[in-house]
C-alpha cells in the first residue's frame, strides 16, 4: 500500500510546491497591498496606510507587495524569495523579539513563518506551475546528453 502512496507523493511534489508557492505569494502580497493601499484593513488591520517613504514600514511593504506578487507568478522566484525571507527575518528580530523570546508571545507568528516558508521556496525552486518556466525553460533538468548516460565533455 506505501508503493502507491510514495509514487502519488512523488508525482504530486512539484505540483504541490507550486500550490505552496502561489498561496505564500498571494498572502505576501496582501500584507503589503494593505499597507500601501489601506486595502483589506489597511496598515496592521487598523486602517489607513504606511507613509510613502516610512522606514522601515513602506519599504517592507514594497518588498511584500512585489516580493508576494513576484513569487504568486514565479517569475525571478529564487530572488524574490530569498529577499523576502530577508525582509521578515529582519521583522521578526527588529520588531517582535525585542518584547519576548517566543513568537506566540511576542507577536511574530506570521513574521516567522513568512520567513521560513520563503526560505523553502528559495531553496526548493518555483515548482511546476512558473512564468520563470514559460521565459527560461526548465532549468531543473539535466541536459538530455547526461540523463541519456553519455559522457560530457569536461
Amino acid at each position: 500500500m506505501s508503493a502507491p502512496l510514495n509514487s502519488f507523493t512523488q508525482r504530486s511534489t512539484p505540483h504541490v510546491l507550486a500550490l505552496f508557492r502561489v498561496v505564500v505569494g498571494l498572502l505576501f502580497a496582501c500584507h503589503g497591498a494593505s499597507s500601501l493601499f489601506g486595502v483589506l484593513g489597511g496598515a496592521m488591520g487598523q486602517g489607513g496606510t504606511v507613509p510613502t517613504g516610512a522606514w522601515p514600514g513602506w519599504y517592507a511593504a514594497v518588498i511584500q507587495l512585489a516580493g508576494g506578487l513576484l513569487v504568486l507568478l514565479g517569475l525571478g522566484t529564487r530572488a524574490a524569495a530569498l529577499i523576502s525571507s530577508g525582509s521578515m527575518a529582519y521583522a521578526y528580530f527588529s520588531v517582535h523579539q525585542g518584547s519576548a523570546l517566543w513568537p506566540i508571545q511576542n507577536g511574530g507568528e506570521a513574521s516567522a513563518m513568512f520567513c521560513w516558508a520563503f526560505l523553502l521556496i528559495f531553496f526548493t525552486g518555483p515548482g511546476t506551475w512558473a512564468l520563470d518556466r514559460v521565459f527560461f525553460g526548465d532549468r531543473t533538468q539535466e541536459p538530455a546528453s547526461a540523463a541519456q548516460g553519455e559522457p560530457s565533455a569536461a
